[in-house]
């Protein structure tokens, strides 16, 4: 029980640090035509505010996951996101705002609607355990308030963090889908449970990597094309 509380925590801090990280870049965005020291409050009330939100959202996605049916869709949609945060770049398009509490209201709002695939991610992480709930919210609070550049820095230098959180996206959406009440009969062989968790986790590696190699082929091929006079 102690192996898979902690396993299951590694996999909650490391989908904060590619998902939250990502979020929390958009505080900047919004603060940046405000003073500094009106920076410094739009940083802790945005954060507190997005917190609340994503706190009340996640402890409403771990009660609807008891709904019969709602994990298989919860662990399809995070394959899809796990894919996703493999083969698009991110695009922050956030207005900056002019006054304070309108640089703080486009932080929550932003993070609100930004923030989903990491409720959803924590939520099927922790297995209903409300305690690494707990710890997943409280870890990604310092994640959204001061993270975002030493996240970027790290994403750059190491590409791989970002093909490892990939990874343990898909684990936790494969371990979703076999924990769906209705398909246990299906997954009762433990063969069938933990091969499927591998083919899971090694196809959205391998269709991801496969994309950006196609999508950097596309991209050296544009730039090396004669320009039409």
């Amino acid at each position: 029980m102690e192996t898979e509380f902690l396993t299951a925590l590694f996999a909650i801090i490391m989908i904060d640090l590619v998902l939250a990280g990502d979020n929390a870049i958009l505080i900047g965005l919004a603060a940046r035509k405000l003073p500094k020291h009106q920076q410094k409050k739009v940083i802790l009330w945005g954060a507190i505010g997005a917190i609340v939100i994503r706190t009340i959202a996640t402890l409403l996605v771990v009660y609807l996951l008891e709904i019969p049916g709602l994990h298989l869709i919860g662990g399809i949609l995070l394959v899809w996101i796990a894919y996703k945060l493999l083969v698009e770049e991110e695009e922050h398009e956030v207005t900056a705002a002019d006054s304070l509490w309108g640089a703080i209201k486009t932080v929550i709002i932003a993070d609100a609607l930004m923030g989903l695939d990491n409720v959803l991610a924590v939520a099927g992480a922790s297995h209903g355990n409300m305690l690494l709930v707990t710890i997943g919210l409280l870890v990604s609070i310092p994640v959204v308030m001061w993270g975002s550049t030493i996240i970027l820095r790290m994403i750059e230098r190491f590409p791989i963090i970002v093909t490892i959180g990939a990874g343990i996206l898909g684990w936790t959406a494969a371990k979703m889908i076999v924990g769906e009440p209705f398909m246990s009969g299906f997954f009762a062989n433990p063969f069938v449970k933990y091969g499927f968790e591998i083919v899971v986790v090694a196809g959205i590696i391998t269709a991801g990597t496969l994309k950006q190699k196609r999508a950097a082929k596309e991209q050296a091929s544009q730039k090396g094309a004669p320009k039409a006079v």
